[in-house]
């Protein structure tokens, strides 16, 4: 199964995190549901599924008919979505329903425990017009300085400042 990693980061090169001064761009939240359509899934994390419903508004949800699954280690049950307790149980699930494309739009902790146990193919990057002075950061071993090369696959303005660029990841 191909996973796709989709996160936006800040111009500085940090996890974007969004606030009441910061939202994220309209841009960047519609191409997100775009892609979970496609994908017909995505994956995240219990707190960013949270905040997720939270920021719901009560309106329709674009997300009706996809496959919701939500990555947390308490186990606890969420109504209307499949909970696993690791990436990997995620990626299972959604293959064991006959999905061919998994998409990780989570937090800053499951994009990192997916990148660090080799899970990503490809990831998609939002970059935001903003710069923050403290951020998270996205990386693929927490413990060690390393790299990974990537393959640009495609690059493209998404309008209001966001670009979008995407890598392959060699697994």
């Amino acid at each position: 199964m191909k996973t796709i990693l989709w996160a936006t980061l800040t111009a500085n090169g940090n996890y974007a995190q969004s606030s009441p001064e910061n939202p994220p761009k309209k841009e960047a939240l519609d191409d997100f549901a775009t892609q979970a359509k496609t994908a017909g899934n995505f994956i995240v994390g219990r707190r960013t599924f949270e905040r997720m419903l939270e920021d719901g508004g009560g309106g329709a949800s674009p997300f009706a008919d996809i496959d919701i699954v939500v990555v947390s280690r308490n186990g606890a049950e969420i109504p209307g979505v499949t909970v696993a307790g690791s990436p990997q149980e995620a990626l299972n699930y959604l293959q064991q329903k006959g999905h061919q494309t998994a998409l990780i739009g989570a937090g800053a902790d499951i994009h990192n425990s997916f990148l660090g146990h080799g899970l990503v193919d490809e990831v998609i990057f939002n970059v935001a017009p903003v710069m923050e002075g403290k951020g998270l950061n996205l990386v693929i071993d927490k413990d060690n300085y390393q790299y990974k090369h990537v393959q640009l696959l495609d690059c493209k303005p998404l309008g209001s400042g966001v670009v979008q660029l995407r890598y392959a990841l060699e697994r």
